[in-house]
């Protein structure tokens, strides 16, 4: 059985740092695309970051700007996201996500993701 479980979020104040966390079972995660998706509440499922696995990069958000960095580490089935310089508007829940095959991850699209982890939820706020 597959399941991606994350771990990290909190209340963090404008400007300051995260780090999440997504650990993998149930599937070997070098032979997945892996992604962080966040959805604020009221709004729709977006994608923030993807690592492609076919072409070993690394694709973000336009919002990020630079400010978050996903990495991931197949023999430890771990994936992580660092969040700095957060705003009010990155207040979310974050959601790491699995593709065994296709663009959904890589176009940053959460419709064709296979794998979803129950989400870790991010708050900032003064």
């Amino acid at each position: 059985q597959v399941q991606l479980a994350e771990s990290g979020g909190g209340w963090v104040q404008p400007g300051g740092p995260l780090r999440l966390s997504c650990a993998a079972n149930g599937l070997a995660l070098d032979f997945y695309n892996i992604g962080w998706f966040r959805q604020a509440p009221g709004k729709e499922r977006e994608g923030v970051s993807c690592i492609v696995r076919r072409q070993g990069s690394t694709v973000y958000g336009d919002y990020v700007k630079g400010r978050f960095a996903m990495s991931r580490n197949n023999v430890k089935q771990m994936v992580w996201l660092q969040l700095n310089s957060l705003e009010p508007e990155d207040t979310a829940i974050y959601y790491c996500a699995a593709e065994s095959y296709g663009s959904s991850c890589e176009s940053l699209r959460p419709g064709g993701m296979d794998y979803w982890g129950k989400g870790t939820p991010v708050t900032v706020s003064s």
